[in-house]
């Protein structure tokens, strides 16, 4: 489970808990089978101090929300006119100041994790676990390369959803670009693309490729949950060369209408930029028939429940905004059910984590999201960078934080008898006793 702590305010989340519940492996290699489990590396959600130091200073005054505190040392800093847009930050942030502070301190204060141990699960320290170091995969930046040269091949139109199924032996010859893939079975497994692993958790589905070969989705399911996180354009993205970005009117081509089922809920992730927040809800919904329906707030906090930085710094905030809408589109049945379309989504939410070191590496919503769509609801998501049990996940890196080498891996035994324990559960994780 991904939630700790459930509270008008919002929720605490639990990320690395819920990424390790759904790793459990069968190696089938006869006359043997050895069975294990893989966890997230812990040092990537090991964040045990901010960022930055809690003090954003200017001459001898300290700003929190708004209130100046006496500081007694003095730091100059260079003063210069703010610009429109950050003119307009500075406005949203002092409307949602206030309620971000207190609610994410009421979440905390009331959980019953917080202690020595911090607000979420600790993989406990060994000789495999103690090594702090961050490091990325060489094979990152491969699979935007071949997204890109994949569009220069003549591909196979309307290829049927390749299955994993517990009968498969083996997936070496899955053709993994561009083509819909489906892990159908209890045991996560692993697939080769270009020679390097990946991770697929249990009964979860993907299609690696571009913005330009999103048909393979459109036959597949009508989806009753939409999440999004674009690759939206700004400064730092135009100056990295490994990252790309899509101007808001290649976003708006994305077909959400027709992937939406009745009253599907869509939720969109947004930076803190005022233009980027006004496009999603001014034009990039009703463009889709989606009605705004809430916007939340996604609070990044360390282990101890300190912002990662400070909330009123002036660069960066420990925030981010979520838009949730409903599509409107033509009400009925989905899978034999009734839409959910008139069920009332909260506003202003808080969901409070210890955040992933790795970009882009978003918490689950999952279960925030439970009771706003119909029981077992088909979900989607895209511009993702890794997948989910149980989701449908979409992208040109889709499968990056999915490499072997983010996972830990733990023998826990051989033989049928073991391999019982492999089977998905929906509930906390054991940590192996060999850690």
């Amino acid at each position: 489970m991904s939630v700790v702590k459930s509270d008008t305010v919002g929720w605490l989340l639990d990320h690395q808990a819920y990424v390790n519940q759904s790793y459990r492996c069968c190696h089938h290699m006869p006359p043997d089978t050895r069975c294990c489990r893989y966890i997230f590396k812990a040092a990537y959600f090991d964040i045990e101090k901010p960022h930055i130091a809690d003090t954003e200073t200017t001459g001898d005054q300290e700003t929190v929300c708004g209130d100046s505190r006496t500081k007694g040392r003095k730091r100059k800093r260079k003063r210069h006119a703010l610009n429109q847009g950050e003119v307009e930050a500075q406005e949203y942030h002092k409307q949602v100041c206030l309620a971000i502070r207190s609610g994410t301190r009421k979440l905390i204060e009331q959980s019953t994790e917080l202690g020595k141990q911090g607000i979420v699960s600790k993989v406990p320290a060994g000789r495999e676990c103690i090594k702090k170091q961050i490091s990325l995969v060489v094979a990152d930046s491969m699979l935007v390369e071949l997204c890109s040269m994949a569009k220069q091949m003549a591909q196979e139109q309307h290829q049927p959803v390749q299955v994993i199924s517990d009968e498969a032996d083996s997936t070496a010859d899955l053709n993994l670009l561009g083509r819909l893939t489906e892990n159908s079975t209890d045991c996560a497994r692993i697939v080769m693309l270009m020679g390097q692993r990946y991770l697929l958790p249990p009964h979860s589905s993907f299609l690696l490729s571009d913005i330009s070969c999103m048909e393979p989705l459109l036959g597949y399911k009508k989806y009753d949950v939409i999440t999004l996180d674009p690759p939206w354009e700004n400064k730092s993205v135009k100056r990295s060369k490994g990252y790309s970005h899509l101007f808001p009117w290649q976003i708006q081509q994305i077909p959400v209408p027709e992937l939406s089922a009745p009253g599907c809920l869509v939720v969109s992730w947004v930076t803190n930029r005022q233009r980027h927040l006004r496009f999603v809800k001014e034009q990039l919904y009703p463009s889709w028939s989606v009605e705004v329906v809430a916007e939340w707030h996604w609070v990044k906090v360390t282990r101890h429940g300190d912002f990662v930085v400070p909330l009123d710094s002036t660069h960066k905030k420990p925030y981010e905004i979520l838009v949730l809408g409903r599509y409107k589109g033509s009400s009925g049945r989905q899978n034999g059910e009734n839409a959910t379309e008139t069920a009332i989504v909260p506003d202003h939410k808080l969901l409070v984590s210890v955040p992933c070191l790795l970009h882009s590496h978003k918490p689950p919503l999952g279960e925030v999201l439970k009771g706003l769509t119909r029981p077992n609801p088909d979900c989607l998501e895209l511009f993702a960078r890794n997948l989910q049990h149980g989701w449908t996940s979409w992208g040109n890196e889709v499968l990056r934080f999915q490499h072997l080498d983010y996972f830990q891996e733990f023998d826990i035994g051989g033989g049928d008898n073991d391999c019982c324990i492999l089977r998905y559960q929906s509930s906390a994780p054991v940590i192996p006793p060999s850690c």
